[in-house]
């Protein structure tokens, strides 16, 4: 039920004269839910008559506005450019393991050594948690949403600093398990680093994934190429046994690991990958395994979208610890942003403090080497340049040489976000879009291979 003051607000809205462009801004969001407000104008005139051919201000739109997508990936803050970004990062990961014309990634890739493989955090405590078989240690058989899962079992002697050095330093570690990894397919080669980097490239794309007891881990695809990338086959020698064999190694080696000082009352601590990795290959259609290119490449893009919001934690960054009790974070994970407050003066250069609400972590949730395939900014540039093609051609500009016209424009950011009256109906639009983008996909998946609509 809404309130009085936000079905008041509705109300004002769907009822202005101008509501139906208001609309037309926000489906062309895709019913942001904090869209960027800018004002201004833009200008186009012909270089050699001076004609001007099109002249567009946002003084005629509602509340003198243009607004546009917030483009924030996280699902928590706005599900609908959080979805966008899910899709770039699938075309993403796929292209690296498929091919893909339209970005120069040939489709020969598929028969290049690659796997996907999973990277665990180590034991910091005996946590709650759901075996196959039996029941958990405390004696329970929980559900699968139970929210002690993954909880401390013993809160007193859970090392909740550990937990928050480990997720600060991932990234760290994950840097020295690609450098290892590298020495180790050189040495299955029977090569020098130089000499490998002369007839084959690593390439790899990643996703990092909170587990619920607050502990990062990564998600990876690994391949093995040819040495300018994608587009040049791998050495004989490269397989995905050898690739995996390597991957292994590399994971377990004491080159892979960071080591933190004893500072104060905090010991001297050396973090290593946990026990649990996980390696599979990646079958190019499927053979009955779940590890395909599509299952693989939705993996990831799952993951792309969220933080550690899983854990109950706040999704932007926290000020002061009394917001942990309005917004009700659990025991568990207030304890790890607690220790991020209290390690972050005996640390400062990892700066704890500004990464508590990631439980410590800092890295990038998703990255690539730079090889592997396209980039999410050439991704979102092909959008823009899709959606402008489209605008000139509702403008009547499609037959003008782009050197022959003169673009001039001023805006100004103007705020951001929605009234309450405004929020309900951008989230029944981007209900209305998400349920027409299930329609369709389920209608192309009953068509018959040589159908047509």
């Amino acid at each position: 039920m809404l309130d009085r003051a936000t079905l008041g607000d509705l109300l004002r809205v769907a009822s202005a004269s101008d509501y139906h462009r208001w609309h037309e801004q926000i489906r062309r969001t895709g019913g942001c839910s904090d869209p960027i407000h800018l004002t201004g104008w833009v200008l186009h005139k012909d270089k050699t008559t001076g004609e001007t051919l099109h002249h567009y201000s946002t003084e005629g739109e509602p509340g003198g506005r243009l607004r546009l997508a917030c483009g924030n990936r996280r699902a928590s803050r706005c599900p609908s450019c959080a979805w966008t970004y899910a899709g770039d990062t699938y075309h993403l990961i796929r292209a690296g393991l498929a091919g893909d014309d339209r970005r120069d990634i040939p489709a020969t890739v598929r028969d290049h050594p690659r796997v996907f493989a999973t990277f665990t955090a180590p034991s910091f405590g005996r946590v709650h948690n759901r075996p196959a078989r039996g029941v958990c240690r405390c004696g329970t058989r929980h559900t699968a949403d139970a929210p002690t899962l993954g909880t401390a079992l013993d809160p007193e002697t859970y090392d909740y600093a550990g937990a928050a050095l480990f997720n600060n330093h991932a990234g760290q570690l994950w840097q020295r398990f690609t450098n290892r990894l590298r020495r180790e397919i050189a040495a299955r080669a029977g090569l020098s680093q130089r000499e490998l980097k002369e007839c084959a490239r690593l390439s790899y794309g990643k996703v990092a994934e909170f587990q619920k007891r607050g502990a990062v881990h990564f998600h990876a695809v690994i391949r093995i190429d040819g040495p300018e990338g994608p587009d040049t086959p791998p050495p004989t020698w490269a397989t995905v046994d050898v690739l995996s064999d390597a991957i292994r190694a590399a994971a377990t080696h004491s080159y892979t690991s960071v080591s933190v000082p004893a500072v104060a009352d905090q010991p001297a601590r050396t973090f290593r990958w946990g026990r649990q990795l996980d390696v599979r290959p990646v079958k190019a259609f499927g053979d009955g395994s779940d590890i395909t290119e599509q299952a693989v490449a939705s993996y990831v893009a799952k993951y792309a979208t969220k933080a550690a919001e899983n854990t109950g934690t706040l999704d932007r960054r926290i000020g002061e610890l009394s917001e942990l009790d309005r917004h009700g974070v659990p025991e568990h994970t207030r304890r790890l942003i607690e220790a991020c407050k209290l390690l972050d003066p005996l640390y400062p250069d990892r700066r704890l403090w500004a990464w508590a609400h990631m439980l410590g972590f800092r890295g990038h949730f998703s990255s690539k080497s730079r090889r592997y395939s396209t980039t999410l900014g050439a991704l979102r540039q092909a959008r823009a340049d899709y959606r402008a093609a489209q605008e000139q051609a509702v403008l009547g500009l499609g037959d003008q040489e782009p050197d022959t016209v003169l673009v001039l424009a001023d805006w100004q950011y103007a705020g951001h976000g929605h009234t309450p009256g405004e929020s309900v109906l951008a989230a029944t639009i981007a209900r209305d879009l998400q349920l027409n983008r299930e329609t369709a996909r389920e209608a192309l998946a009953a068509l018959p291979e040589d159908g047509e609509w």
